[in-house]
C-alpha cells in the first residue's frame, strides 16, 4: 500500500508528471531516437509547469480579490470546499485508502472503456480524479459500501464520467479548437454544456452571431485588440473599486506596509501576468504532447484523445474567457441572494472557480450564442453552479460534513447520484 500512495501522490496526482511520462510513453512506442524522447518529455514537463505556475499567479492573485470582495460587500455564508472534505474524509472516516484506490481504479476504468468502446478519450487532469475519487467514495461510503465493492462502484462510475465528459463536450471542443486533436478534461462539463444551451436560445445566430473576439473598437481603443490589455483595463478597475469598499482598515492588513490600493493595483498586474505565463504554457505543451500522444493513439487505445485541463483552450478565445468570468460571478452573486429565499444554503461566489470554469464556459456560451449567448449563458451558468452546490449542503450535513459543499459540477452531479439513486436502492435491498 506503501507504493501505491507514493505513485497517486508523488506521480498520478501530480499532473506535469503524469502527463511528461505519457509522452516519453508515446514517443518511445513510435519507436523515436533516446534523444527524441527525452526532448519531448522534458518539454512536456516544462510547457506543463510553465502553465501551472501561471495558474499559481492567477490563484494567488484571486485568492486576494476574494478575500476583499467577501469584506467588501460583507458576505457570510458556505465557501464550497472539496479539499477539506477530502481531509475530513481520510482523517475523521479513515478512507485515505479507499480514495487512492479508487483513484487507481477511476483510471483503470477510463482506459478500458476507451480501449473497448467508440469513446476513445483519455483523461490526464489527475487532480480532478482525485476529488472525483474523493466524492465518490465518500457517497459509495454513506450508501452502505464498503471494502472492494466501494472502490470498483466508485471507479466504474469515475471511469465513465472521466470518458463521458470529454465525448459529449467534443463537438464543442472541435467548433473551438477546429480539430480533434484534444478533448476537455475538466469536471465542470455539464456546467459548460448548460451554458451551451443557455446560449443557444437566447444567444445569436447565423449571420447575426458575432463573435466576442471579433469586436471592433475605434482607433484610439485598438490597443485593446491585445489580449492583455484588454485584460488589464476590465481587472484593474475591478480589484480598485472592490478593495476601496472593502476599506483601508481591512485592506491593509493584507497590503502590509504597502499603500492599499496601489496593492490591489499591482495585484490586478499579478492577474495579468499569470495569463500571459499561462499562455505561454499552453503553446509550449500543446507543441509536445500532441504529436506525442500519436504513438499511444496507434499501439494501447486505437484513436485516442488526450482530455486536457481547461486552460489549454483560452488562447483559442481569450475575450470570451474574460467575459465568462465577469458574467459567471455576476450570476453567482445573485444566486448567492436569490436560493437562501427559497431555504438552500447562501453559497459564497468562488472567484478561482468563477475564472477556471467560469472562463471556460464563456468559450462555450461565444461559440454556440455569440456575445449575447456569452453574457446571458454566463449569468445563468453562475446561478447553475451556485444552485448545485446549494442542494448538496443539507445531504453533506446529515452526513456529518457541517456547511460543506463542492464546486465542480461533475463532481457535485455524481454525488447527487448517489445520495438520489445509489443509496436509495442500496437501503432497498
Amino acid at each position: 500500500m506503501g507504493v501505491v500512495n507514493f505513485i497517486i501522490e508523488n506521480i498520478l496526482t501530480q499532473a506535469s508528471i503524469t502527463i511528461s511520462l505519457i509522452a516519453m510513453l508515446g514517443l518511445i512506442l513510435q519507436k523515436k531516437s533516446i534523444g527524441q524522447v527525452l526532448s519531448g518529455s522534458l518539454k512536456t514537463l516544462l510547457g506543463f509547469q510553465v502553465l501551472s505556475a501561471g495558474s499559481s499567479i492567477i490563484v494567488g492573485s484571486l485568492t486576494y480579490f476574494g478575500e476583499i470582495f467577501t469584506e467588501g460587500f460583507h458576505m457570510q455564508g458556505i465557501i464550497p470546499s472539496i479539499e477539506a472534505i477530502n481531509g475530513q474524509a481520510m482523517n475523521e472516516l479513515g478512507l485515505g485508502r479507499d480514495i487512492a484506490l479508487t483513484f487507481l481504479a477511476i483510471f483503470v476504468f477510463n482506459i478500458l472503456i476507451a480501449r473497448f468502446t467508440k469513446w476513445k478519450y483519455i483523461f490526464l487532469t489527475g487532480q480532478a480524479i482525485l476529488w472525483m475519487a474523493t466524492m465518490t467514495t465518500v457517497f459509495g461510503y454513506f450508501a452502505g459500501l464498503r471494502g472492494l465493492a466501494l472502490i470498483l462502484v466508485g471507479g466504474f462510475i469515475g471511469g465513465v464520467f472521466a470518458v463521458a465528459m470529454p465525448a459529449i463536450a467534443q463537438p464543442f471542443i472541435r467548433k473551438i479548437t477546429g480539430s480533434d486533436d484534444i478533448a476537455l478534461g475538466h469536471f465542470c462539463t455539464i456546467g459548460y454544456l448548460f451554458e451551451a444551451g443557455v446560449a443557444w436560445i437566447f444567444g445569436e445566430r447565423g449571420e447575426n452571431k458575432k463573435s466576442v473576439e471579433d469586436l471592433k473598437l475605434p482607433k484610439s481603443f485598438e490597443f485593446l485588440q491585445d489580449t492583455y490589455l484588454s485584460v488589464m483595463v476590465v481587472m484593474v478597475p475591478l480589484y480598485i473599486v472592490t478593495v476601496l469598499f472593502a476599506g483601508e482598515i481591512f485592506a491593509s492588513t493584507l497590503s502590509g506596509n504597502q499603500n492599499y490600493i496601489m496593492f490591489a493595483f499591482l495585484q490586478a498586474i499579478q492577474f495579468v501576468v499569470g495569463v500571459y505565463v499561462l499562455l505561454a504554457g499552453v503553446r509550449l505543451l500543446l507543441g509536445e504532447i500532441v504529436p506525442a500522444f500519436r504513438g499511444i493513439a496507434m499501439k494501447l487505445v486505437p484513436n485516442a484523445i488526450p482530455a486536457l485541463d481547461c486552460p489549454v483552450f483560452f488562447p483559442y478565445s481569450p475575450n470570451a474567457v474574460i467575459l465568462g468570468f465577469i458574467t459567471t460571478t455576476i450570476g453567482a452573486v445573485l444566486a448567492m441572494f436569490i436560493l437562501p429565499t427559497f431555504g438552500l444554503a447562501m453559497i459564497l461566489p468562488g472567484m478561482l472557480t468563477n475564472f477556471f470554469a467560469g472562463g471556460t464556459a464563456g468559450i462555450f456560451g461565444n461559440a454556440v450564442g455569440g456575445r449575447r449567448g456569452a453574457i446571458i449563458g454566463g449569468i445563468a451558468h453562475g446561478f447553475f453552479i451556485t444552485l448545485l452546490p446549494a442542494l448538496l449542503v443539507t445531504i453533506f450535513n446529515s452526513m456529518g460534513f457541517v456547511n460543506a459543499t463542492a464546486t465542480d459540477v461533475d463532481t457535485v452531479t455524481a454525488a447527487l447520484l448517489y445520495a438520489w439513486l445509489i443509496s436509495p436502492i442500496m437501503k432497498a435491498f
